[in-house]
């Protein structure tokens, strides 16, 4: 399907990982299952996601696993204002990290707008193909319907023609 590795939202959320790791290792080290393991778990998920739904055979899917970024996005954009309350980042740290997110965020969104836009074009094109293969075969079938009325005009025709002959004689 696609080169994940090519998208530049892939790009973005992979440096964010980075960022996100480096970030997080200023936590307390009571938090390391906590936020720590969400916050890192939700930044991977996004970079992931958008990977595995490009390996995905079709648009809807590759949309679907956008969906699921998307989301993560949404989820780390939370814990970073639950990092900024808890005084585990300052406040510039999280300007920073917020107008990343957001970015990424963005770029997720019109990706799978994109996709989906050209999903509908093919599906409106698929369709469209089937309704004039039907009125084609339609056609078809009613002019060989009106030739086989022909066909058999022609023949009653011919018929008739042989008995008045017939009889003249």
């Amino acid at each position: 399907m696609n080169n994940f590795k090519k998208l530049i939202v892939w790009q973005k959320a992979r440096v964010f990982v980075k960022d996100m790791y480096l970030i997080t290792k200023k936590f307390p080290r009571e938090e390391l299952f906590g936020l720590t393991s969400q916050i890192r778990r939700a930044t991977v998920s996004i970079a992931l996601n958008i990977a595995e739904g490009s390996g995905r055979g079709t648009n809807a899917d590759f949309a679907r696993f956008l969906d699921i970024a998307y989301g993560s996005a949404f989820e780390v954009e939370a814990t970073l204002i639950l990092s900024l309350d808890l005084e585990f980042i300052t406040n510039d740290e999280y300007e920073i990290l917020d107008l990343k997110i957001q970015e990424i965020q963005k770029m997720i969104s019109k990706l799978a707008e994109s996709i989906r836009h050209e999903t509908n074009r093919h599906e409106t094109n698929r369709h469209e193909i089937n309704r004039h293969e039907t009125n084609r075969h339609e056609t078809n079938r009613h002019e060989t319907n009106r030739l086989e009325t022909n066909r058999h005009e022609t023949n009653r025709l011919e018929t008739n023609r042989h008995e008045t002959n017939r009889n003249e004689t």
